[in-house]
């Protein structure tokens, strides 16, 4: 396996001239400087590239085992692994000081997360499960709960844990039969959990002191469906009023999963209540504990989208490094007919340029929902963080599914660029393909993405937010339209923002149809996910070229902003097209998918 190397040099491209570290405007990061945020980003690439990545494969192979006494044993190394980056203070990178982290904005918080993943998907699942406890707990905790928990959080000496699917509810958590039985003791009232979950990540480990899991369940007089759901807190080991640990709950990991990837991961089945019942306490209120674990969700889905962005990086180079040293074939006579690596072959190239400039827009939009968030969470004027969020509403089902959508067609692009050795698993490249396919399945399907889209954010402001996208989007095709090495980009990029507005139109209004309409927005949803994705991509990509074309004719010779032109001219004239054949698919109509049936012999 080829070695990583965080991508540094496009992440400061990113944010200081495409965001213009718009970030470090707001109050709460007033005593940030761009300079620190470089440093914090190479320390970070350090920590990734040299501690983390060299472990991605051994842990591959090695993978996790669960031992007789019910822990489980993580691959050599990823104990040391996790533990340098909690002791870096690396876990409360985007937590506010308030709390008690670094209080750097989501996005510097985000480009660290990408360096993660991509250099250890696996081992990097960990800390991502553990933000999205402390934001559920900070929202929705009680004070006690707080003081208690949230400190060995943020800096990691515990981790966190989402506990959601059961065998019989994965998406449909309405399903959900974990019971909670309400108990009273003299230091205070808490429930006694009984039950089963499944697909735990990191559910059992022993990289930190303790594991906070985060549990949904049911008490005895709570109504069926998802209004009978509430939230609790159980603790691997119980912690005692002093913040000192206390004696192993009622909670075992029954087994871990063998699954396709991400082997150095625990996946586990919990049982909760094999004896006297796991103790736990109530998160909020009774009955919204599906509202308080949509905080965690959220939260983790934006950073889903960013671990397969990370993925896919590390694909990229290496389909680079190895195209760059494989020897085969020749050239055309018409540039010499010497022998060559296949990287001088074109339809190698084409291969190459795909996976880069996807690559790159992707993290670009990953990273301008990320700097949303910020305003969102830290914006001085109310009106200024309510259409921050409603951006990032929208945003997110597109940041998670079309980001892992195409992380999965990258790393297998990848695996075609090595040719043969590309299935064969020494070169690395089908691992990456095994870690990422997972990003699009796990925090809800790329299905279930799309139908957040398309029947719940476009519907919630009859899709104001989107059409305010869109203008922006046909903004920044005026301005390249008056560049004329940008123009036939520009013309295009205007083109597909039309092809969405179109489509968005006429999911509405099919949508609204009291008796098809829920038919339609199924039907019409993943293409629509995918038109949406590929055009908010490309205007990334637009206006890096602006960027870009803007250095070069001040005569700039960092070649650097000459191949961002490239990208950018691939993303729009080559990679567009395919998501504006999207709109085709949706006007196409529903007809042949309502009249499929489905049996067995079909």
């Amino acid at each position: 396996m080829f070695p990583y190397a965080a991508p540094v040099r496009d992440m400061n491209f990113v944010l200081s001239e495409l965001l213009s570290h718009e970030s470090l405007s707001l109050p709460a990061f007033s005593d940030i400087s761009p300079d620190l945020v470089d440093a914090v980003l190479e320390e970070a690439a350090k920590l990734a590239s040299d501690v983390w990545a060299p472990l991605n494969a051994s842990g591959d192979r090695q993978g996790c085992t669960r031992r007789d006494d019910g822990g489980v044993t993580l691959p050599d190394g990823f104990i040391e692994a996790y533990r340098a980056y909690a002791e870096g203070g690396w876990n409360g990178i985007g937590v506010s000081a308030e709390l008690g982290g670094q209080g750097l904005p989501e996005v510097v918080a985000t480009s660290v997360q990408e360096m993660l993943h991509g250099a250890n998907m696996a081992l990097g699942l960990c800390p991502m499960l553990t933000a999205g406890a402390i934001e559920a707990l900070a929202h929705h905790g009680s004070d006690g709960q707080k003081a208690l928990y949230l400190d060995k959080l943020i800096e990691g000496s515990w981790t966190g844990t989402m506990n959601l699917t059961e065998p019989q509810a994965g998406s449909d958590l309405s399903r959900v039969r974990t019971r909670a039985i309400p108990c009273e003791a003299v230091e205070g009232d808490f429930y006694r959990i009984f039950g089963q979950k499944i697909f735990i990540t990191w559910g059992e480990h022993d990289a930190s002191d303790n594991i906070v899991h985060l549990v949904l369940a049911r008490t005895p007089d709570a109504p069926e469906g998802n209004k009978g759901i509430s939230l609790f807190l159980v603790p691997k080991l119980l912690v005692n009023p002093d913040g000192s640990l206390g004696e192993r709950n009622d909670v075992v990991c029954a087994s871990i999963e063998h699954k396709m990837g991400i082997h150095g991961s625990p996946t586990c089945t919990l049982s909760f209540g094999e004896k006297e019942g796991a103790i736990g306490f109530l998160v909020g209120e009774l009955g919204r504990g599906l509202n308080h674990m949509f905080t965690m969700m959220n939260e983790a889905r934006h950073k889903v989208g960013v671990q397969g962005i990370g993925v896919a990086e590390r694909a990229c180079q290496h389909a680079f490094s190895y195209a760059a040293e494989r020897s085969q074939g020749r050239m055309p006579n018409t540039r010499g007919g010497e022998p060559c690596v296949i990287a001088e072959h074109l339809d190698v190239r084409r291969m190459l340029l795909s996976m880069r400039a996807r690559t790159d827009a992707l993290r670009a939009l990953a990273l301008y929902c990320a700097a949303l968030l910020d305003v969102a969470r830290h914006h001085a004027d109310e009106d200024q963080r309510r259409s921050a969020q409603a951006r990032v509403d929208v945003l997110i089902p597109v940041v998670k599914g079309f980001s892992t959508d195409q992380a999965v067609d990258i790393a297998s692009l990848g695996i075609q660029v090595h040719g043969g050795m590309g299935y064969i698993e020494e070169t690395g490249a089908a691992q990456l393909l095994r870690d990422v396919r997972i990003s699009a399945i796990y925090e809800g399907t790329n299905g279930i993405q799309a139908l957040d889209l398309a029947g719940r954010k476009l519907q919630m402001d009859d899709a104001r937010t989107m059409s305010s996208l869109l203008d922006e989007v046909k903004a920044t095709a005026a301005q390249m339209k008056d560049s004329p090495d940008l123009a036939l980009l520009a013309e295009e990029l205007a083109a597909g923002a039309e092809d969405l507005r179109v489509c968005v139109a006429k999911v509405l209004e099919e949508g609204r149809d009291s008796q098809s309409g829920q038919d339609a927005v199924q039907a019409y949803a993943t293409p629509l996910l995918s038109l949406a994705g590929h055009v908010l991509c490309a205007w990334q990509m637009g206006r890096a070229a602006l960027q870009a074309q803007q250095a070069v004719d001040a005569g700039s010779d960092d070649d650097f902003y000459r191949r961002k032109l490239t990208s950018a001219d691939f993303a729009i004239r080559q990679w567009l097209p395919v998501g504006r054949a999207q709109r085709q698919v949706i006007e196409a109509g529903m007809q042949c998918l309502a009249a499929f049936t489905v049996t067995r012999e079909s």
